[in-house]
C-alpha cells in the first residue's frame, strides 16, 4: 500500500505510544481503513502489519502498546476485526501448511489459510474439512475465533474439531492450548472474536471426502421438526442439511439433505473452480432484490431450478463453494447483510412465526432464511450453543444510508429480543445493533470470559469494535 508522509507519521507515532497520547493531532490522524464485505462500519486505524509467521505476531503485539486487532477475510460485519486507533494484525499471508497426518487425519495449519486452499491439499488425499462454514472463502483462524458453522450434522461448530491452538498473549509469549492443555484460554480463544490473545496455528481433524446426493423435501412448519428428528438428525448417511425459508411468509420449510451414496456422479469437478463470474447467480440476485413480485420469481422459478433433486457430486465440491456467487455488482448504495439467531429446538415452529411477522411488520427485504441444526457445544466460554438448537441464518438486503442503518437496528433488535423470549441467543459476527442489555443476556458468561481477559490481558490490548462496546 502507498505511504504518504502523513500515514507514515501516524505509524511510527502510534508504534511509540503517542496516539494514545494525543489522539486529536491532526499531524498523527490515522489514514488507513480496515472495511468489511458489507462496506459498512470502516474503522481507521493507526497502522497495519502483516505478518507471515507467530513469531512475527509475537513482535508486533509486544512492541505496540496500544489496542491491537485481528483480520482474515473481513467477513464480519460489525468493525470485529479493527479497533480504533489501533494495530491491525492482516493475517492473510499466514497461509501456510505446517504439518499434513493423512493417515491420521489431521492437518496444522496457519491461521490466515483459507478454506479454500486447505482443500487443495485435503482432495488429492481423499479427505475434507469436517466442520466449516458453507462458503470455502474464509480464513480458519477467523472461522475459529468466531466458533463459525455450516450445514455438518455429524460435527458441532468449527471449535469441536479443533484440536490445538497456538496463541500469541498481550506481553507476546507463544502458548499452545487444546481442550487437555492450557484449557481455560483454550475456551475463550474459540468464539472469542480475538479478546485474549492471536491465534496463529490451528489444528484439526479430517474427514473422509465421499460422494453426495441432495435429497430436497417440501414441508410445513408443523410437520418439519418431526421429518428432521427422524431422517436427519442421527443419520448416519447424513453429511450436510439446511430448510430453507422464503418470503414472504417463510413458512413451508424446504428440507434440503446431502446423504452419501455411492451412485455415479452428476457433477465430476472434485472442486468448484476458481475464479468463475457467477453471472446466473448474480442475475437472480438482482431479480430477488429489484424486480416487481421478485420474491415470488424466486420461489416459484429460481430456487426449484436450484434446488433440484438427484444432483450427486463430491463431498469437497460442494464445501468449495465460493462466496463471490453472491456478491453483487456494488454495495454502494445497498448492500447485503446477515444476522443469525439459535433457539432451542422446541422452540422452532413458534419462533419462525414470530420471525416470520416481525420481518414482515418493519418490510425489512429478506431473501431467505436458512434453518441449520447444532447439538449443545461446551467448548467455548461464549457458546452459542448451550444446548440443542436450530440456527436461523437471515440473508438481507440494506440501504448503507444512517436512516437504513438505524431502521435495521430496530428490527434488528425485535429479532433479538424475540429469540431471547424463545430461550435463544443471536450470533455476534454481524451489525453491532444489540444493546448492552441484550448481549448480557443473550452470553451471561461473559463476565468468565471478563475474568480470564483481566488475567491474561490485564490492560486490555486486544480489543475491536465489537469489544469497545459490550466488553
Amino acid at each position: 500500500m502507498p505511504t504518504t508522509r502523513r500515514s507514515f507519521l501516524a505509524q511510527s507515532m502510534g508504534a511509540a505510544g503517542l496516539l494514545a497520547l494525543n489522539p486529536l493531532s491532526v499531524l498523527a490522524r490515522p489514514s488507513f481503513v480496515i472495511a468489511n464485505v458489507s462496506q459498512l462500519y470502516p474503522v481507521e486505524v493507526a497502522r497495519i502489519a502483516v505478518p507471515e509467521s507467530t513469531e512475527e505476531v509475537a513482535r508486533e503485539v509486544a512492541a505496540w502498546s496500544g489496542k491491537i486487532a485481528v483480520g482474515g477475510g473481513r467477513y464480519s460485519m460489525g468493525g470485529q476485526t479493527a479497533a480504533a486507533l489501533g494495530l491491525h494484525l492482516d493475517m492473510r499471508r499466514m497461509n501456510r501448511l505446517l504439518h499434513f497426518d493423512r493417515m491420521a487425519r489431521t492437518v496444522r495449519v496457519q491461521a490466515g489459510m483459507t478454506w479454500r486452499d486447505l482443500q487443495d491439499t485435503l482432495d488429492p488425499a481423499g479427505l475434507s474439512v469436517k466442520s466449516m462454514q458453507s462458503f470455502s472463502n474464509f480464513t480458519i483462524g477467523g472461522a475459529v475465533s468466531v466458533n463459525a458453522h455450516g450445514r455438518y450434522t455429524d460435527t458441532g461448530p468449527v471449535g469441536s474439531t479443533v484440536r490445538a491452538l497456538r496463541v500469541v498473549l498481550s506481553d507476546g509469549s507463544v502458548i499452545d492450548a487444546s481442550p487437555n492443555e492450557n484449557t481455560e484460554l483454550f475456551r475463550a480463544a474459540v468464539g472469542g472474536y480475538g479478546a485474549v490473545g492471536v491465534i496463529t496455528e490451528v489444528e484439526l481433524d479430517l474427514a473422509e471426502n465421499c460422494r453426495i446426493e441432495r435429497l430436497v423435501v417440501p414441508l410445513t412448519l408443523a410437520t418439519y421438526r418431526a421429518y428432521f428428528t427422524r431422517h436427519v438428525r442421527d443419520a448416519a448417511d447424513v453429511v450436510m442439511h439446511n430448510a430453507d425459508l422464503l418470503p414472504p411468509h417463510f413458512d413451508e420449510p424446504m428440507a434440503v439433505t446431502w446423504r452419501r451414496t455411492e451412485k455415479p456422479l452428476t457433477e465430476t469437478a472434485r472442486l468448484v473452480p476458481r475464479g468463475q463470474r457467477y453471472r446466473a447467480s448474480r442475475t437472480a440476485l438482482a431479480v430477488a432484490t429489484e424486480a416487481p413480485q421478485g420474491d415470488l420469481l424466486v420461489r416459484y422459478v429460481l430456487h426449484p431450478l436450484m434446488r433440484s433433486n438427484g444432483v450427486v457430486k463430491w463431498r469437497n465440491h460442494e464445501a468449495s463453494l465460493d462466496v463471490n456467487e453472491l456478491e453483487p455488482a456494488s454495495r454502494t448504495v445497498s448492500t447485503y447483510a446477515l444476522q443469525e439467531y439459535f433457539v432451542p429446538v422446541a422452540h422452532f415452529e413458534s419462533f419462525t412465526r414470530e420471525m416470520a411477522a416481525l420481518i414482515r411488520k418493519h418490510d425489512a427485504q429478506v431473501l431467505s432464511v436458512s434453518v441449520r441444526h447444532a447439538k449443545a457445544d461446551p467448548v467455548p466460554l461464549l457458546a452459542w450453543a448451550k444446548e440443542e438448537v436450530f440456527s436461523f441464518v437471515v440473508y438481507y438486503k440494506q440501504q448503507t444510508s444512517a436512516a437504513a442503518c438505524t431502521a435495521v437496528g430496530e428490527w434488528t433488535r425485535a429479532m433479538i429480543a424475540s429469540a431471547l423470549r424463545h430461550g435463544g441467543r443471536y450470533y455476534l459476527p454481524y451489525q453491532l445493533h444489540a444493546t448492552r442489555a441484550q448481549f448480557e443476556q443473550a452470553y451471561p458468561e461473559i463476565e468468565a470470559l471478563r475474568r480470564v481477559k483481566h488475567r491474561l490481558d490485564p490492560a486490555g490490548k486486544f480489543s475491536n469494535a465489537m469489544w469497545a462496546r459490550y466488553l
